[in-house]
């Protein structure tokens, strides 16, 4: 049971000093989390409450299914940027895609499919994050400055905000970039904090403490400051902000999410909304599963311990599902929030019990608070909390470890600014096609001799055998007088049967010339196949000396030339086995 319920791993051996630091690790990322649902709702196009409905069936169900203590699954700002562009903001078609991207990834999860995830390799990630966090930043310039009737598409955002400038409401700008510095001195002050030492004065500890809560609740209090100011102003009759309006109070009924939606021209079907979201139906779930991955690995790594993959689909995948049944729209693992939560001290999953009970709370008891919060101090939120995600120092670490990786960088980051699945999936075929020409094109190691040594640097498959003749033409058969090839396979653990083909053809090219082609260092799975194949007139050697006695006519050297019979004993004994 423990390997589908890992909760039951440690729940046994829970203490009271796990509970402790859980609880306030809970507490802190709940105060991080309401502020960032509010702000990532008007990234996703949707009203304000729908990132709160977002925020909490991830950690109740994380607790359950969960491998990583500090992984928080919720909404985030790539996944809420892939929800604007699927679901024409449109509350139903947000939820409708949470379950059928919950679906999709539990049926991943149960069929172990999350080897697919492997082939989206790192630059495409990078370029992907890098274009959204600019996508996102500059999409709530129009939030802080209070420009009104700025189109959703990148290009023409750009445009319309530049032409709009002047319309810039002074009270909006001061109070976000007021709250921008904030947030800075609060991170800068989080990151420079020293470490608690037990020989420090309890005053000395006290104030650390008080300094490290309000740095890891920055988002909350500089929310809660830019709610002040605005509620200060409605009080005197003038309101210089835009602010977030009214917030409906308490949690949706649970109900099945919206099937069809009837519009005033009409009914829309659930095929309709299915061919709507159209690549929605790949990429959110596909990128909602990287993400929460890529998330627990990292944290899982740095503190020494391990997670399993399949369980961490499954857990995202019931958690879009039940989420959906309280309105929520698809969700995923969050860096920021995991981050907290790893710093906090959390000992286990159940510190989401907390998060998830507060962000409850707050549905109940402070919607009627967030009607103050002006949309810039949340422009100023996620303006801050995506410009760590531009990593401006991948150029020049892929300059110096593979050049060849920016091609696939770059792709993506300037075809994301286009269409986000354009983006990946351009740069995952570069990636791809990549791979197939190092595969196709192996890099071939020349030695000169007695014997012309050939010696492929990786595996031998079928692309790659019109290389491989084509440098053995050129080197031996073409020149005068032909020579004799030794082809060292120590690296090439596997062939297929077009490669034996080839091989067949070489053999007799050879023959006609009148010169010899050995294969030396054979490994077994190879041998096995060539013996299978029963080429006709291949000649194996264990070493390349062996090959050039044979070459020379030096007496007490025999090649196994394909029969069991010339076949050394140790490679029949592995054979047989």
């Amino acid at each position: 049971m423990q390997k589908w319920l890992p909760f039951l791993g440690w729940l046994p051996d829970y203490t009271w000093y796990a509970l402790k630091m859980d609880f306030i690790a809970g507490i802190s990322v709940g105060l991080t989390v309401i502020p960032q649902a509010l702000a990532y709702a008007e990234v996703a196009g949707l009203p304000p409450q729908y990132g709160l409905y977002s925020a909490f069936m991830g950690c109740f169900v994380y607790f359950f299914l969960g491998t990583s203590r500090d992984v928080t699954l919720g909404p985030t700002a790539i996944m809420s940027l892939l929800v604007s562009f699927y679901t024409f903001h449109e509350p139903a078609y947000a939820v409708l895609l949470a379950f059928l991207s919950g679906c999709i990834q539990l049926g991943m999860g149960f069929l172990r499919l999350g080897l697919l995830l492997d082939f989206i390799s790192c630059p495409i990630i990078k370029g992907f994050t890098s274009a959204a966090a600019i996508i996102i930043g500059f999409g709530q310039i129009k939030n802080l400055l209070g420009l009104q009737h700025i189109p959703r598409q990148f290009f023409l955002q750009v445009y319309y905000t530049f032409h709009n400038i002047g319309e810039t409401r002074v009270g909006d700008a001061v109070l976000g970039l007021v709250c921008m510095v904030l947030l800075l001195v609060l991170k800068l002050m989080r990151d420079h904090v020293p470490p608690v030492h037990p020989e420090m004065p309890t005053g000395v500890r006290l104030s650390h403490g008080l300094v490290w809560t309000a740095t890891t609740a920055r988002n909350a209090l500089v929310v809660s400051f830019a709610a002040l100011v605005a509620y200060s102003f409605q009080v005197t009759g003038y309101q210089p902000f835009v602010l977030t309006g009214k917030t409906p109070e308490g949690l949706p009924d649970a109900h099945i999410p919206p099937f069809s939606v009837t519009t005033a021209n009409g009914t829309i079907s659930f095929t309709e909304m299915v061919q709507g979201m159209g690549a929605g139906l790949v990429v959110v779930p596909l990128m909602g599963l990287l993400e929460s991955i890529a998330v627990a690995k990292s944290f899982a790594s740095q503190n020494n311990y391990r997670i399993n993959s399949n369980q961490e689909l499954l857990a995202i995948g019931l958690t879009n599902i039940l989420g959906s049944l309280f309105s929520s729209y698809p969700v995923t693992g969050s860096f920021g929030r995991t981050a907290v939560n790893a710093q906090s001290g959390v000992c286990t999953p159940a510190g989401g019990l907390m998060t998830g009970a507060l962000v409850l709370l707050s549905l109940d008891y402070l919607t009627s608070l967030f009607y103050y919060i002006p949309k810039s101090a949340l422009a100023a939120v996620i303006i801050m909390a995506v410009v760590p995600l531009f990593d401006t120092k991948i150029v020049r670490t892929l300059w110096r470890v593979k050049r060849l990786d920016l091609l696939p960088l770059c792709v993506t980051f300037l075809l994301c600014f286009w269409e986000v699945q354009y983006g990946i999936l351009a740069g995952a075929l570069v990636s791809v096609l990549i791979l197939l020409h190092s595969v196709a094109r192996p890099k071939i190691q020349v030695s000169e001799g007695p014997m012309l040594v050939l010696q492929p640097a990786s595996g031998l498959h079928f692309p790659a055998i019109e290389t491989l003749r084509e440098a053995l033409l050129s080197r031996a058969l073409e020149t005068s007088p032909p020579r004799s090839v030794a082809l060292d396979c120590t690296h090439i653990c596997s062939i297929d049967y077009t490669v034996v083909l080839g091989l067949g053809e070489l053999l007799e090219d050879f023959h006609k010339r009148g010169a010899t082609l050995a294969l030396i260092g054979l490994q077994v799975p190879v041998l096995r196949v060539l013996l299978s194949a029963d080429l006709k007139g291949v000649l194996y050697f264990c070493t390349l000396e062996e090959a050039e006695k044979y070459l020379k006519q030096e007496p007490g050297t025999q090649p196994y030339n394909g029969s069991e019979d010339s076949v050394p004993e140790h490679k029949i004994a592995l054979l047989k086995a």
